[in-house]
């Protein structure tokens, strides 16, 4: 009797000791805040609840017999693992605060008024530095005017209403004896009074071919493409001065071209079927009062009106006027020395860039109305004075080298 009960007693003490270790787990969950969630239906199905032979209650947890003198509150008891992770510190708080007070206290503050883009603009400049504003670009460069504006057209010569088409095409031959020695080409103005941000992107094209081709390969390039385009403006003269159509109505009877050009005469021959009643062919013109000269590609109409035409040729698509770059300047000077020319008895008021693809691709037709024609030719009149100026600053420095 005394071994059973001390045995008793030792489960009892063993009882308060689980006891003690459940309750500190439950005050532990209970001081997380988890809110209360059922036993699980794994400790339900291990726990049983007996009544030994002394009326004491056990319970049953995984096999083992452990008296109950108390019930265990289980209401918040959790067999989820949790851990508390440490509060994060923020960013912020490493912050000098006394840098930002004067805007913190504006935004805070109920007696300030509400900020207006000049107050913002003051605390911009107070937390990171002065703005710098930098003149706004306009949409369109201010358009100079010539000093000396010589008219576009010439007043003793007949429009070409007034003049009947008649005869074959004029081809005056270029002939640099005969005073025109020292007359310089539409060509070689504009090439010398390129603006510094044509030169660059010419500059920078040419760097790039260069590193592709070589040097050799780089000229060899240039010969092809001077070449393939007198050959271009070779068979369309033929064209226009025989009088025949790029293409006849049986396949067998159409002329064949050199490969370098068929893709070219391909391009425009949409073109050349608009184009009628020719008047000049590769013929040079001359403004003896301005003191230059050219050779103009084709004068005829296009869809009816008399045209100064310029033929191109481009392995890149150029389907607005802009692409062209310096092609309608050239035109418009052209058509001027044309005008003033009295080898040609008519006058031109509009002029037409054909841009022909070597793929056969279909050409672009720019056509300069008689407005743009006059707006182009005051630019060439610019350019023209800026030689002027160049030629003679390079005659009165080389004057001063021989003295």
């Amino acid at each position: 009797m005394p071994t059973r009960m001390y045995f008793n007693d030792t489960l009892h003490l063993m009882g308060n000791v689980v006891y003690t270790i459940s309750n500190a787990v439950v005050n532990r969950h209970t001081e997380l805040q988890f809110p209360a969630t059922e036993v699980c239906a794994t400790e339900e199905a291990h726990r049983s609840e007996t009544l030994d032979e002394f009326g004491t209650s056990r319970v049953s947890a995984g096999g083992v017999m452990v008296p109950q003198c108390i019930p265990l509150p289980v209401r918040n008891f959790s067999a989820c693992h949790c851990l508390s992770s440490p509060k994060r510190r923020s960013p912020y708080s490493v912050e000098d605060s006394e840098r930002y007070s004067s805007l913190v206290k504006s935004v805070i503050s109920n007696r300030v008024s509400a900020q207006t883009p000049e107050s913002l603009q003051a605390e911009d400049e107070h937390i990171y530095g002065r703005i710098v504003k930098a003149q706004t670009p306009s949409t369109r460069p201010e358009m100079r005017e010539p000093r000396s504006l010589h008219p576009f057209l010439h007043s003793e010569k007949t429009l070409e209403t007034e003049e009947p088409e008649s005869g074959p095409p004029a081809r005056i031959v270029l002939e640099r004896g005969q005073g025109r020695s020292s007359v310089p080409s539409v060509t070689r103005i504009l090439q010398q009074t390129l603006s510094p941000e044509q030169i660059f992107y010419l500059e920078r094209w040419k760097r790039k071919m260069i590193a592709e081709l070589g040097e050799d390969g780089f000229k060899e390039y240039c010969q092809n493409l001077f070449r393939q385009g007198h050959c271009f403006h070779s068979a369309v003269e033929d064209i226009l001065t025989s009088g025949e159509k790029w293409k006849n109505e049986h396949p067998s009877e159409t002329k064949e071209y050199p490969p370098e050009i068929q893709g070219y005469m391909e391009s425009i021959s949409h073109i050349l079927e608009d184009v009628s009643a020719v008047r000049a062919t590769e013929s040079t013109v001359q403004h003896n009062t301005l003191n230059y000269l050219g050779i103009v590609d084709c004068v005829a109409r296009y869809r009816g009106v008399l045209c100064v035409i310029d033929w191109k040729t481009s392995e890149k698509p150029k389907p607005f006027l802009s692409n062209t770059y310096d092609n309608p300047i050239q035109v418009a000077a052209y058509a001027g020395a044309l005008n003033s020319d009295y080898n040609y008895k008519y006058q031109v008021e509009n002029g037409l860039i054909v841009v022909a693809y070597k793929d056969g691709s279909p050409a672009h037709a720019h056509q300069l109305k008689s407005e743009l024609m006059l707006e182009y030719w005051k630019t060439w009149l610019l350019r023209l004075e800026v030689f002027t100026e160049q030629r003679s600053s390079h005659a009165s420095s080389a004057f001063s080298e021989k003295r």
